[in-house]
């Protein structure tokens, strides 16, 4: 379990994290001169059997920055309040940060209780109750102290180990590893450390990173818990990790080591935000803010939607846009400061941590934003699926979540979703899948009904006319399956209902019966365009243009530049090349052993090969062919 202090500045927490850890969390010279923490310091122990971490943070308001660096991703809080001042300023903002950052879980330690008489303790511990009693704090204990005589110490030892062993775990299945890094620096010997707060997944020695948002790759040398060296650590652990391909100058306070597949820089995060209660106005768009992310503090400004505000006390969904790219993914919580750092104004989870400018309808984004709010990956993927008119973006989605490619399958098969194409791949429910099928069928018979002679419609006009927010990679998808199931063709970048055929008027249809007789008398003798429309009467201009329709939908085949074939005298040619090559020792034949084998001249032998060559089943090898497929 990890654990963070909080309170007022002088109020004892590191001399109280000391008696519980027997370590000294001030390590900086000038802590140890002037007696008051100024950075982040750490310390563990075995507390009644439990092992817990503490990150000691500043009291002070000047280093309110590096206390929110140190809170980001705790498992409880260790609210330090002294008898004899009782609450203070920093005690309220560290309070309104707690419940901020969604830290319910905790203890009150009212220490120096040797120094007042016990009735100041008691009246003490009542503010402390009334100031936690409208908060997700009211949870937490209330221990008396004293760092100097040891009373309490034992009690909150014992509560301490209680927070632990019902401790909510982060969980490191099924998600990509992220570190908060809080410091970075180097030892002789062994190179560049961070350290920092294990925030998602499992890492291990010898595993490849990403320092981000700067994007510098690395690996981990060596892994160290507590002092100790070990094989790999998990999230809700504090850790060291040696790299190797990165210095001091690479890496810093607010970066992140992450897994590559959630180094995803971003400037704009949609989140849902609340303002403090205790604030003594709205809070207004386009109002300039610090934003605290893990341990990141950035500028960036609130985009209310309508320009509206948010009052103290209730929340929003809002956007939030930083002057520069840092690491996110939804969940995160954060906490936002006015612009002189000198207040907390409010705070809030991420939702969707790679926001576009606002362009979208308001109802389906609010649509979207509230399935992202809810807890599971399959409940916001079922909440998206229903808000989505062209799918969900499987990679986005993975990537907003941290889900592992494990994890997000999981999730599909939970909510029965079906993947369409690759890149991207885009998922869809069997609601909207059965849907864009009909869009697709009902988009191919209007373009049917208007332009009965066309063969079929290009793949780019059904794009725009069925499914115009569905990427292409997709769509050919879907086009893919409805063909499999002989709902339409495809071919040539063009798509077509299955029963429909061009020629199928009565002009057409009585020329077809006249062609298909005379092509199946002539049979191996496959006659010109111009001998084929002496022999019917008919108009080699049009009788060409008809022919190269009939092709297209596979009814004749042409052969060389000026014939063509029934489907069915094509099929007999290939049966009689196969029959050739089955004669022949080595499966090899000629041009010459084909001609007489179908009764035919060179003239028209040489242009069916060829025909066969191009359809893949037959392979010219110099001056002989085998059979192919």
């Amino acid at each position: 379990m990890i654990v963070a202090t909080a309170g007022h500045i002088d109020h004892g927490k590191t001399l109280l994290v000391g008696k519980l850890t027997g370590m000294d969390t001030d390590r900086l010279p000038e802590e140890k001169a002037r007696g008051i923490s100024i950075d982040l310091g750490f310390a563990h122990a075995e507390v009644d059997g439990a092992l817990v971490s503490f990150v000691d943070v500043p009291g002070h308001e000047r280093f309110i920055r590096s206390m929110l660096a140190g809170v980001c991703a705790i498992d409880a809080a260790l609210l330090v309040v002294a008898a004899d001042d009782g609450v203070m300023p920093q005690t309220l903002e560290h309070v309104g940060i707690l419940e901020l950052l969604g830290v319910s879980r905790g203890v009150v330690a009212i220490t120096k209780r040797d120094r007042v008489a016990p009735g100041r303790v008691e009246a003490v511990a009542r503010e402390v109750q009334a100031l936690l009693g409208t908060t997700p704090l009211a949870s937490y204990a209330v221990v008396p102290v004293s760092s100097v005589t040891g009373e309490g110490l034992a009690e909150l030892r014992r509560e301490l180990a209680r927070l632990a062993a019902h401790a909510d775990r982060r969980k490191a299945e099924g998600q990509n590893f992220r570190l908060a890094i809080d410091r970075a620096f180097t030892i002789a010997g062994t190179g560049t450390v961070v350290t920092g707060t294990a925030f998602n997944g499992t890492v291990a020695v010898g595993d490849r990173l990403v320092v981000s948002p700067r994007g510098q790759a690395v690996r981990v040398r060596g892994i160290q818990v507590h002092g100790r060296a070990v094989e790999s650590a998990r999230a809700a652990q504090r850790c060291a990790l040696s790299l190797a391909g990165a210095d001091t100058a690479m890496a810093a306070r607010g970066d992140w080591l992450v897994d590559a597949s959630v180094h995803a820089p971003t400037r704009r995060l949609d989140a849902r935000v609340r303002v403090l209660a205790a604030e003594a106005q709205a809070l207004a768009h386009w109002t300039p803010v610090h934003v605290h992310l893990a341990t990141v503090d950035v500028l960036g400004r609130i985009a209310i939607p309508n320009s509206g505000s948010i009052a103290p006390g209730q929340s929003a969904l809002v956007q939030l846009v930083l002057e520069r790219p840092i690491g996110a993914l939804r969940g995160d919580r954060f906490v936002l400061r006015d612009m002189s750092a000198r207040r907390t104004l409010g705070g809030g989870a991420v939702l969707d941590p790679f926001a576009a400018p606002r362009r979208r309808s308001a109802p389906a984004r609010l649509a979207e934003l509230s399935a992202l709010e809810r807890e599971t990956p399959e409940e916001a993927l079922s909440g998206l699926l229903d808000a989505a008119k062209a799918g969900v973006d499987l990679e986005r989605f993975a990537r907003v979540m941290n889900l592992t490619p494990d994890r997000a399958s999981r999730a599909l098969a939970a909510v029965k979703a079906v993947v369409l194409g690759k890149e991207p791949a885009i998922v869809v429910s069997p609601a909207l899948l059965e849907s864009l099928r009909s869009r697709v069928l009902q988009a191919l018979r209007a373009f049917h009904a208007a332009n009965p002679q066309a063969p079929a419609m290009p793949v780019a006009a059904l794009h725009r006319a069925a499914a115009p927010s569905l990427p292409a990679a997709p769509l050919q998808a879907l086009l893919r399956e409805m063909a499999e199931r002989r709902a339409i063709v495809v071919a040539n970048d063009t798509a077509r209902l299955a029963g429909h055929d061009e020629t199928s008027n009565p002009a057409d249809e009585a020329l077809w019966n006249k062609v298909r007789a005379e092509l199946a008398r002539a049979g191996a003798i496959a006659p010109t365009s111009a001998e084929l429309a002496a022999a019917i009467g008919a108009k080699e201009p049009a009788l060409r243009d008809f022919l190269h329709r009939k092709a297209k939908g596979g009814e004749v085949v042409k052969v060389g530049t000026d014939r063509f074939c029934l489907r069915a005298t094509m099929e007999a040619f290939a049966a009689k090349a196969r029959e050739v090559s089955k004669a022949a020792p080595d499966g090899l034949f000629t041009a010459a052993q084909f001609r007489d084998a179908i009764g035919a001249t060179r003239a028209i032998a040489i242009p069916v090969l060829e025909t066969l060559d191009r359809m893949g089943i037959t392979q010219r090898l110099g001056d002989n062919r085998r059979m192919k497929g």
